[in-house]
């Protein structure tokens, strides 16, 4: 098994020491950073949410996983700076005002991470406007809107209005999720994606940024 594929593995198995290691020895090999990143991280991270998409892995084991990455990521985010590596794209994130649910939030950020997205968390509890300002501000592609209490949903309209009337909706795209939300209520309210669970949310996300 060559370093990266070796590496790869460990990190799909969220062993931290060996990703630390692997990264080292990697580096020392000569191999560049963003090939570190795209050929061992981001696919070892894409098996993970391909198979916890498939219910073939748990949350814990993709916990595991995330912080195996952030160890590599330590050692290996010098060089991509050095490098000028740029980032998938960029999102912004967040549960919808009123909401304060962040467990399906949290996860959905950890994949797109591993995914190679730059992620604007804002947390829970955001209002429309700060999701337009954290958008604008970071020159994002994506705001995903969460929500887990049906009171709350009528907020990721107010976002999905606000897009429009600021005229930004070629440029920044919108996608909902949680657990009451529906592909009817995303249709309903004009967002440009619905993820019904974490994975789904990141297969969107990346082909809303490829304008499909």
């Amino acid at each position: 098994m060559d370093l990266l594929k070796e590496l790869s593995e460990n990190l799909r198995l969220g062993d931290d020491e060996a990703v630390r290691a692997g990264t080292r020895a990697a580096l020392a090999e000569g191999l560049a950073a963003d090939d570190i990143l795209r050929d061992a991280f981001l696919a070892g991270m894409a098996v993970v949410g391909e198979e916890f998409g498939r219910r073939e892995i748990f949350l814990p084991d993709v916990l595991l996983a995330a912080r195996a990455m952030q160890a590599g990521m330590e050692i290996l985010k010098p060089h991509l700076a050095r490098d000028g590596a740029p980032p998938a794209g960029r999102v912004v994130l967040g549960t919808v005002q009123g909401d304060l649910h962040d467990i399906g939030k949290n996860l959905v950020g950890i994949l797109l991470r591993g995914a190679g997205f730059e992620v604007i968390d804002l947390g829970t509890d955001v209002s429309a406007a700060r999701f337009l300002e954290a958008a604008e501000s970071a020159g994002a592609q994506v705001i995903g809107l969460s929500a887990l209490l049906t009171t709350t949903m009528p907020r990721m309209a107010e976002v999905v209005a606000l897009v429009r009337e600021r005229g930004l909706g070629e440029r920044v795209k919108v996608i909902v999720g949680g657990a009451p939300v529906t592909q009817a209520f995303a249709d309903g309210i004009g967002a440009d994606g619905w993820g019904f669970d974490a994975e789904s949310a990141v297969r969107r996300v990346k082909a809303l940024m490829e304008g499909a």
